[in-house]
């Protein structure tokens, strides 16, 4: 199994995990292999799970986000340093949290879990969100995970009100001659008045800085977010927008996500909930977020579809997946995890694809549908702001591949779906993750599932 080291420790600390048998490129199956001895780092019990793990890719260190800890592994999952982070006396229903003013709600001993753990690289530092507080951050400096900063005197400060590990996802944008920006992607958890479901925030170089995490831009009537409209839950009342994955490709910031929609099935007179899946994509640049533009995508294979995203991981095509792709061989591929149907997001099915996205091709798509929309063809349709109806209105200009928006005609959605490439099924143990990277110009794919085993 030829695999570079740091990518080896990262998927040998999530779990011991057990190599499934492989497929030949000829369908023949072949004999696993020999077991081995798998590096393990075992925390402390009383911690719960593990909720979030990244590699400096400079000194290959892991950083791995637990219930109330930070921990700072060598690459041969040794423990170097270790950062508390919790528990501490909070209540959920405390807004703004009664670190900023006295709260009437009682106060309980509350474990932090992580929600979020980034790498700032320019600034040496280690972006760590938790669940206490109404989603505080610290800012940890990578080398000994000292505290450099932790805003939270404004409303700003607080990121996300979900105390669950997947619901945040951030982005980095590095400038080289500017602060930096994060992009932020939360659910919401029935507090749209509180918190945007997506947003870019400053990333000051100094941790302690008034304007660490303020909006990129805000002033009366726009600001650098999305929220979703609190009469959206009249209609769906438990919506919320779920990101699976963020990447930054190009002029552009991208988000996978999952979210409820009502439908009419046909032949029926009445609603019933399902869940589809939408790449979101904004312009790295824009500060009004005019460029907000959603796609659903989704899988079919044998008549059976994919539709509920599981994991999705961004990599390069490599020049052999490339020719039967007709892309170029650093065109950017997503892979992603789908299970069956659409309707059981919090149980999903064990029948799973993997599907394969390029990138360009939804590009495309988002092209076409920004042209038609300044030609006036069609609606907004996007059901989630409650403006499916609204049509689009017509503007003379020209939208090339970098068009980020007007003040018109967004947020705007893509009706039809994009359908990805599936390339593995499995019908008894769920896909749950994966990552991929080229090796000697093959793509090749780790998968995880359900029950902790590796696919090659």
């Amino acid at each position: 199994l030829i695999m570079p080291l740091a990518m080896w420790k990262w998927t040998c600390l999530v779990s011991h995990l057990l190599l499934s048998t492989t497929v030949s490129p000829l369908g023949r199956q072949q004999p696993p292999h020999p077991k081995r001895p798998f590096l393990t780092f075992t925390g402390e019990q009383a911690e719960g799970n593990f909720n979030h793990l990244v590699v400096d890719e400079r000194t290959g260190h892991i950083y791995l986000g637990a219930v109330n800890r930070i921990y700072k592994l060598s690459s041969d999952l040794k423990v170097l340093v270790t950062h508390e982070t919790g528990p501490d006396d909070d209540n959920p229903k405390c807004y703004p949290p009664r670190i900023v003013q006295t709260c009437n709600e009682p106060l309980t001993p509350t474990n932090n879990i992580n929600k979020m753990l980034l790498i700032d690289y320019k600034e040496n530092r280690l972006i760590a969100c938790g669940s206490l507080y109404q989603g505080i951050c610290k800012l940890l400096r990578l080398d000994d995970l000292f505290k450099l900063g932790e805003p939270f005197h404004k409303k700003e400060h607080y990121l996300s009100g979900v105390n669950e590990s997947g619901s945040v996802f951030g982005v980095i944008v590095s400038y080289s001659n500017m602060d930096d920006k994060l992009f932020i992607a939360t659910a919401v958890d029935g507090k749209p008045e509180y918190f945007p479901t997506i947003s870019s925030r400053k990333l000051t170089k100094n941790s302690e800085a008034d304007g660490m995490f303020a909006y990129v831009f805000h002033d009366e009537f726009v600001a650098s977010m999305i929220k979703i409209p609190s009469d959206t839950f009249t209609i769906i009342p438990d919506f919320d927008i779920y990101y699976i994955y963020g990447f930054s490709s190009g002029n552009f910031v991208y988000f996978l996500t999952l979210q409820p929609e009502m439908i009419s099935p046909p032949g029926s007179t009445t609603k019933e909930q399902v869940y589809t899946s939408k790449l979101v994509r904004l312009c790295k640049e824009d500060t009004a977020f005019n460029s907000y533009v959603e796609v659903p995508i989704g899988c079919e294979k044998n008549g059976v579809e994919y539709r509920l995203l599981q994991a999705a991981y961004l990599s390069k095509a490599g020049a052999i997946l490339a020719r039967s792709l007709d892309v170029g061989p650093e065109d950017d591929i997503l892979f992603t995890v789908f299970s069956k149907g659409q309707k059981r997001k919090m149980k999903s099915l064990d029948e799973s694809a993997l599907c394969i996205f390029v990138l360009k091709n939804i590009n495309d798509r988002i092209k076409d549908r920004l042209q038609s929309c300044y030609r006036g063809e069609g609606t907004l349709d996007l059901a989630w702001l409650k403006v499916k109806d609204i049509p689009c209105s017509s503007a003379l200009l020209t939208i090339d591949d970098n068009f980020c928006g007007l003040d018109m005609n967004a947020p705007l959605g893509v009706s039809s779906m994009v359908r990805g490439l599936p390339i593995f099924t499995e019908d008894g143990d769920r896909m749950t993750s994966v990552i991929a990277y080229v090796y000697k110009n093959h793509s090749l794919a780790f998968v995880g599932t359900k029950s902790g085993k590796l696919k090659k």
